[in-house]
């Protein structure tokens, strides 16, 4: 039983003995004491003046008073209006501390084998470029979710959908066939991902000379600017071949299939590497080429029973109008599917594999409508968990220079992105001297180690709702809220511990309760001991950022702990061993919220 439990079981104990009445644990509301005042938990007396037919401040003191005569935790109190303010004994937060150092994972909740299953989408890239600075953001979130829902006692399956059929898929396809003299990665010495890039971005290039070329044949010829442009993208011969590839794409023209095929698994290839180094994984991988078919079975299954309607055209809607909501395209008048007709195939094949008790999806908020759309859709369809499908809504992430596109080529690449921040750590901590003494294997793994942990904690700490700019500078500072702030601090524990064993200190399992603990020392036990709750919060709340945030208000405060008191020097040996017990405890919490986020701490710095 921890603090908090014990508390509320003596104030249940104190409202009957003081007031004969029974009251639930729910309405005993205990919070942190503020600053400013004297004290280290507060009890809100209000819900308790209809029993006690008294004004709040004796209320308040005659619960204080019973708790001082009873509970040995409590050590004094104070009444402040209708908050009484309870000062936890140091005995009491160093039997805390013994509860969190003999458990290697606390604050983790291990699931079993009827935990709800949770499934997460994430990543879902699409197989004509690499990914970029958007899908860094995208994979994070989807990774840290998975970690922090997994931490909440779920079991969990991390899936990607991959976008591998289409009109742009084709366009990379067709200019590599125009102009790629049967280049490989191989032969250029280039990742698959990044070459199928260059075609996707030359295909782009040649379509709009196109356009121009036509459209100035059209405005000579009389047209206005608008008409010429229209009539040019229409007609533009390169446009028109990308089409008919997608149309033999469709009927299963052999020479187009192999051709994709051969192209989308160096695609593979490269993405494989680049999840390897941002250190995302995947239980299982769906294609939207065996899923678009399934959507367009569930679809003509839901015409036949009536929850759709098909227009003149032959095209399939949905009609939601009845749920404040529009009329929903399912399927073209050509029969051809949509993203939402995929979505619902995707959604068929995955129920099949998994006996899923939620779904979440991790996309950017600009597919809020078609998440709202897609949950309606996948309740009239049957899935027992559309309804509450959890659609992870996340902000675009940009540079300081502004928005990426990836048709014009200026998308920051994951990649290079990633290699930079490595290389970035590399250059600040030769500066700092922070490498100093390392072999060269040593240093590259650390300036690894940093430069991943900078990226992540700097996309991480950020309420996903909200739009970003990633400052890669900035991200990379030794000193405020970064990765590598809290890194140094983990690591400089390590040294502490390391000279601690040097010198033949061993911290024991159970730690002897006759210390008197400082302030400093009391608020620190008090926020390692909340890590339990945020990870709990942000699995509710589906927010890394929680995590992210409480990491480093708990490395300042020890970082200020280390600042004005001495571990090793302490002459005290009790005083000495309680010290290194919390300097432990506090790398654990920070080793497991790091980890949450997918980020790796190193031992020297």
């Amino acid at each position: 039983m921890n603090i908090e439990q014990k508390l509320v079981a003596s104030v249940m104990s104190g409202l009957k003995a003081l007031y004969g009445q029974d009251v639930p644990a729910a309405q005993i509301q205990l919070q942190k004491t503020k600053k400013e005042f004297e004290g280290h938990l507060t009890l809100v007396v209000f819900p308790f003046l209809r029993m006690s037919k008294k004004g709040p401040e004796q209320t308040a003191q005659e619960i204080g008073e019973y708790l001082q005569a009873n509970e040995p935790s409590v050590s004094a109190f104070n009444v402040i209006k209708g908050f009484l303010n309870l000062a936890i004994a140091s005995s009491a937060w160093i039997e805390l501390l013994n509860g969190i150092h003999a458990d290697a994972k606390y604050g983790i909740v291990a699931a079993t084998d009827n935990s709800p299953l949770v499934m997460i989408e994430y990543s879902s890239p699409n197989t004509n470029k690499p990914l970029h600075l958007g899908h860094v953001r995208n994979n994070l979130l989807g990774n840290a979710l998975a970690n922090i829902i997994s931490a909440n006692g779920n079991r969990v399956v991390k899936t990607n959908i991959v976008n591998d059929r289409g009109i742009h898929i084709c366009k990379s396809m067709l200019a590599w066939q125009k102009y790629g003299n049967g280049e490989t990665p191989e032969s250029s010495g280039k990742k698959g991902d990044h070459l199928i890039g260059d075609y996707y971005v030359a295909f782009d290039k040649h379509y709009k000379a196109e356009v121009k070329e036509l459209m100035a044949k059209f405005q000579s010829e009389g047209m206005s600017e608008e008409e010429a442009k229209a009539k040019a993208e229409a007609e533009s011969p390169l446009m028109k071949e990308a089409r008919e590839m997608l149309v033999k794409w469709e009927a299963g023209d052999p020479e187009v299939r192999t051709l994709w095929k051969k192209m989308n698994d160096w695609v593979y290839a490269g993405f494989d590497e680049t999840y390897r180094m941002m250190g995302v994984t995947f239980d299982k991988i769906y294609y939207e080429s065996e899923t678009y078919l399934e959507g367009k079975e569930k679809v003509m299954e839901g015409l036949e029973k009536g929850f759709f309607y098909r227009k003149e055209d032959g095209s399939v809607w949905a009609d939601l109008t009845g749920e404040g909501l529009d009329h929903k395209l399912l399927l073209r008048a050509d029969g051809t599917s949509v993203y939402m007709t995929q979505d619902i195939g995707t959604a068929k094949l995955r129920f099949a594999d998994f006996p899923i008790d939620k779904m979440v999806y991790v996309v950017g908020n600009e597919q809020n409508y078609h998440f709202q759309v897609l949950s309606i859709l996948l309740d009239k369809l049957g899935f027992e968990w559309g309804k509450g499908l959890v659609h992870f809504s996340y902000g675009m992430v940009e540079l300081p220079e502004g928005k990426m596109k990836s048709r014009e080529g200026t998308v920051v690449d994951a990649d290079d992105l990633m290699a930079e921040m490595i290389n970035t750590a590399k250059e600040t901590s030769g500066e700092l001297g922070k490498l100093d003494g390392l072999t060269q294997e040593e240093a590259d793994n650390i300036a690894r180690i940093v430069g991943l942990g900078a990226l992540k904690y700097f996309i991480l700490k950020v309420d996903a709702r909200k739009n970003m700019t990633f400052n890669p500078k900035e991200s990379i500072d030794f000193n405020g809220n970064t990765g590598p702030f809290i890194q140094y601090t983990y690591a400089r524990i390590q040294s502490v511990l390391r000279k601690a064993k040097e010198a033949g200190i061993s911290v024991p399992a159970q730690l002897p309760a006759g210390i008197e603990l400082s302030e400093k020392e009391e608020g620190l036990i008090q926020m390692v001991a909340d890590f339990a709750a945020i990870v709990k919060q942000a699995g509710e709340d589906y927010s890394p950022s929680l995590i992210a945030n409480y990491t480093y208000d708990l490395v300042k405060e020890y970082n200020q702990f280390y600042h004005d008191f001495s571990i090793l020097r302490e002459e005290n040996e009790a005083v000495k061993i309680f010290r290194l017990a919390l300097s432990e405890n506090v790398a654990k919490v920070v080793r497991l919220g790091m980890g949450l986020l997918g980020i790796e701490v190193p031992d020297r710095m």
